[in-house]
């Protein structure tokens, strides 16, 4: 092909008037039409294979580091036309900067994508994913989303590698912090509302961001809950559990998925051709594309699957992978792999294809500097309303887990004696995965927060020991200040990258020498009150803490305004409303546990858990030490027995479930309304119970209202063991109620 000019480029496409009416990949299977097939027709006949190669490859900026660098010849290959996105490149400047490199010092001018992980916002932090999750509150999830999406989009950031919907039941694992824990419905319910925040109705907008759905999948049933670990589950498992939350974001428009680090029943995820062809093409019918996770298809050869890194690359491609994520795999093997007739071209062009029309829809063909506004940049970010709605995040997402004869909230006449190595904390109390957030200068400490109620006479600090290690040298001090204060407050938990990749626990207990400090509170102070503020990445075994202290508040890792949105729930001017998206175990050997776990021939009888030969343990209780949907408030709320607007329903009849919910307390404020459901007989066994719906409702002091819930034969569904989803006649239990924590009282038959 001759060298052609820009000019010639743009001419070619703007005589072009005749549209597809279909595309076709190589098998010969339509894929959904766009207004952009006849441009992206006209480019991709004008690109050599190494160009459309270099559309699917990605590098690092090294801005920030996630993982090894492969190449430090960004700008060299950038020129080569051998890049087509990159990651961990942010700002107007440095965006800009190699965006004119592939635009204007490259053959064809194609513009690069920029990625980078915004996970639970860009500059404004909002409280870690698993906190957001307990706030049960999917329209604040999307505003979080969004806002995140306003920040980074200002600083040229294209695109997100998140939502993770990954369903997690194993505290160990570290990455349980990044979802929305345990539960398949509520996970779903997150996962679009991730999606709409960050992509919004129009991807041409400059102020959206691509969502990216990961890891695909199985993730975070690693073995033993230690990352990139095997994944071994049945297919009704990975069925019925595991990817209904990814289909959810399908449902939802989610332009970009990405591969998983671990392997699902022996084959990698990022070769297994089942995960991303019969399912997520055929199935699903996705036509957005496939990025790896950093340097997976370099990993498939430790992984014992492909024998050296062009096998690698091979297996990726045939497995329907689109983009390397800083593998160079493509880079360096596929022109090799297509002239040896390894490697099928239309591969390739599929994979072209794909990244062509992301950057299409995103309108960087019409003005690849869209994302590049200065005065924007200095606009968006840090804003005043982005982070007063951060702090109400905050607020909204902790748990009030216990709360004996009202010791909170505080009021402004006490004395309080803050203690603990996160009570100033700044650096920790942003999280994990905090993107471009200030650890220093804008985070706020829950010292800070109180002191929007307190003065500072009435504040009596000290730090009492470290988050790690097992020196107690500050125990007096803390001692000392307890004894003169009225009250106790106790900021503990865990560092930061405690949880997040790569951070797995087999100790899930505080960490250092911290619950010994309260050990020595309580036993200095044995009739003040204790609160202790909880801050971690995970649940934790927390079955000493709970005898020792009054009030635990678990406030996750709350972000860049935790300091402001905990000292409101601290002082009642909001009463807490979060509700647990995981269960907390009472100790590291009940794992795996979680609310709807199966039912064994010899349960347990609910008046007589110690009865011998059942299927139970003989030290402690089956039960968790706090459920999922557990969640107190300041107030209380009483739930009227269950209507339902029929006893026995057809197949396409639907069902009205209704229950009054009073507040009989004495403080306004939030309720979650639970929907839950037993399938009792199938023909392959049922969890215990199922959540099916939620409702988020406010209500003053005395006041009633009335939830319904509206179920039809699509929500009773199940995959049977042909793998068909289908649901089955006969009896099903319901109830409605503010926690999984129940016994069933009601039944609907399905005819």
């Amino acid at each position: 092909m001759n060298r052609l000019t820009k000019p010639n480029i743009i001419t070619v496409l703007l005589l072009l008037v005749f549209s597809c009416n279909t595309t076709e990949n190589k098998n010969n299977k339509t894929q959904k039409t766009t207004p952009f097939d006849t441009k992206i027709d006209s480019l991709m006949s004008l690109m050599t294979l190494q160009e459309k190669i270099g559309q699917t490859v990605m590098y690092s900026g090294g801005w920030t580091v996630t993982g090894p660098t492969v190449s430090k010849n960004n700008k060299k290959h950038i020129k080569a036309g051998d890049v087509g996105a990159m990651l961990n490149v942010y700002s107007v400047k440095g965006t800009r900067n190699l965006q004119k490199l592939a635009v204007e010092e490259t053959r064809l001018g194609i513009p690069l994508l920029f990625g980078y992980d915004v996970i639970h916002g860009f500059k404004t932090i909002f409280p870690i994913n698993l906190g957001l999750a307990a706030s049960w509150d999917l329209d604040d999830i999307e505003k979080g989303s969004r806002i995140a999406a306003e920040e980074a989009s200002a600083e040229g950031i294209h695109w997100t590698f998140a939502p993770m919907v990954d369903i997690a039941r194993d505290p160990r694992w570290g990455r349980i912090s990044e979802g929305a824990g345990e539960d398949v419905y509520l996970g779903s319910q997150i996962a679009k509302a991730y999606v709409q925040g960050f992509q919004g109705d129009d991807l041409s907008q400059p102020n959206t961001i691509l969502a990216c759905a990961k890891h695909f999948v199985g993730y975070g049933a690693a073995q033993a809950g230690r990352d990139y670990h095997t994944v071994n589950m049945g297919k009704g498992e990975l069925r019925n559990v595991y990817l209904p939350p990814f289909k959810a974001t399908i449902d939802a428009g989610v332009e970009t998925f990405m591969t998983a680090f671990n392997e699902v029943n022996g084959v990698p995820a990022t070769a297994n051709s089942f995960i991303y062809r019969d399912v997520l093409r055929d199935e699903w019918n996705f036509n957005g594309f496939v990025v790896t996770d950093y340097t997976a298809i370099n990993e498939l050869v430790p992984h014992g699957f492909a024998k050296d890194e062009k096998e690698a690359t091979k297996l990726a491609i045939d497995a329907g992978i689109d983009m390397d994520m800083m593998s160079n795999a493509n880079r360096l093997y596929l022109e090799a792999l297509v002239n040896e007739g390894q490697v099928d071209v239309a591969l390739i062009d599929d994979a072209c294809r794909r990244i062509l029309l992301t950057k299409y829809k995103l309108g960087l063909f019409d003005d690849p500097y869209r994302y590049c506004d200065e005065q924007r940049e200095k606009d968006v970010v840090y804003k005043p309303e982005f982070l007063q709605a951060a702090r109400h995040s905050a607020a909204i997402s902790s748990v009030l887990l216990k709360n004996d004869e009202k010791a909170l909230p505080l009021n402004t006449d006490q004395t309080i004696a803050l203690i603990g190595p996160l009570a100033k904390d700044k650096e920790n109390i942003i999280g994990n995965w905090a993107a471009a957030g200030d650890r220093k200068g804008k985070a706020i400490s829950v010292h800070q927060g109180i002191q929007e109620y307190l003065n500072d006479s009435k504040i009596l600090f000290s730090r009492g020991c470290e988050i790690e290690g097992d020196d107690v040298t500050g125990f007096q001090k803390a001692i000392n200040i307890a004894r003169k204060a009225d009250v106790v407050v106790m900021v503990m938990g865990e560092d930061y990258d405690m949880s997040g990749e790569a951070a797995s626990r087999t100790n899930i207990k505080l960490p250092g020498s911290q619950t010994k400090l309260i050990k020595a509170i309580r036993k200095a102070v044995p009739d003040k009150k204790i609160i202790l503020v909880l801050m971690n990445g995970r649940p934790l075994d927390l079955s000493e803490e709970d005898t020792l202290a009054d009030a635990i508040l678990e406030t996750w890792f709350p972000g860049t305004m935790g300091g402001h949105g905990v000292a409101d729930l601290l002082f009642g001017t909001y009463s807490p409303s979060g509700k647990l998206p995981v269960t907390f175990p009472r100790t590291l050997g009940q794992i795996p546990i979680y609310y709807n776990m199966k039912n064994t021939g010899r349960p347990i009888p609910p008046n007589n858990p110690k009865e011998d030969y059942k299927s139970n343990y003989i030290d402690v209780p089956n039960t968790p030490l706090y459920p999922f949907g557990h969640g107190l408030s300041y107030t209380t709320f009483e739930y009227s027995d269950i209507k339902l607007s029929a006893s026995t329903i057809g197949f396409s009849d639907t069902l009205t479930a209704s229950t009054t919910i009073t507040n009989t307390g004495n403080y306004d404020g939030h309720e979650i309304a639970q929907l839950y459901v037993h399938d009792k007989v199938g023909s392959v066994t049922r969890p215990v119970k199922e959540l099916k719906g939620f409702q988020k409702i406010f209500l003053k002091k005395g006041e009633s209202k009335t939830v319904s819930f509206t179920i039809s034969v699509e929500d009773l569904k199940f995959y049977n063991s042909d793998m068909i989803f289908t649901v089955e006649p006969g009896a099903f239990e319901i109830a409605i109620k503010g926690t999984s924590d129940f016994n069933f009282e009601h039944l609907f038959t399905l005819e």
